[in-house]
């Protein structure tokens, strides 16, 4: 692994800015690697790694700068949970731990750094500062990931019997004796003002 400053460096290259958030992601990161004795991300143990991260905040790009995962590679997996949390596994061992950040480190970054009045600024210094046993709860857990979930999954497209849209990875869901794709089977986060078209 790259040392402490240097992901940070690349966090705010990607990030746009350093905060807060990307120091306790670049931890958080950091830490979840560790305990899987993963030291390489981008290298040998880059097609070992899949990370599963529960918030879309600054510490999720964080985490995804560590890790190397990305959801173009489908190596990245977003669950809106709303908690600064992520899941590293090993496909290679099966093993998973998940990684949380504890609540209580605000409250500690407030009396370790009172005199500085900034909030974002107290809390950056003292996620730099603080032991990741104060600043991190882990657990291992066991993710079952099905074939369509991994990597380089190859599979059939089919097509929406409702729109005509192609559906890839298996996304599709069956109902009424229909192969839907989520949208037309009642899970649109878009609402239609009119017809798509080509033009």
């Amino acid at each position: 692994m790259k040392t402490f400053e240097e992901y940070l460096a690349d966090a705010e290259r990607a990030h746009g800015h350093l905060c807060a958030g990307q120091i306790l992601g670049v931890r958080l990161a950091m830490h979840g690697l560790r305990l899987l004795g993963i030291d390489d991300p981008y290298g040998e143990d880059r097609k070992r790694l899949v990370t599963f991260v529960e918030i879309d905040r600054c510490a999720t790009d964080a985490v995804a700068v560590v890790t190397g995962c990305r959801l173009g590679k489908r190596a990245l997996k977003f669950r809106d949970f709303g908690k600064v949390a992520a899941t590293f596994i090993d496909l290679a061992s099966g093993r998973a731990v998940r990684v949380l950040a504890r609540e209580s480190s605000r409250e500690k970054a407030r009396s370790a750094y009172p005199d500085i009045p900034d909030k974002d600024q107290q809390q950056a210094a003292a996620y730099r500062a603080m032991d990741d046993s104060e600043l991190f709860e882990h657990q291992w857990v066991r993710v079952e990931l099905p074939p369509e979930e991994l990597p380089g999954y190859k599979g059939e497209p089919v097509t929406c019997e409702q729109c005509g849209e192609r559906i890839s990875f298996r996304r599709e869901v069956r109902r009424d004796g229909r192969l839907l794709c989520r949208a037309c089977a009642g899970q649109r986060y878009y609402t239609p003002i009119r017809v798509m078209s080509d033009k």
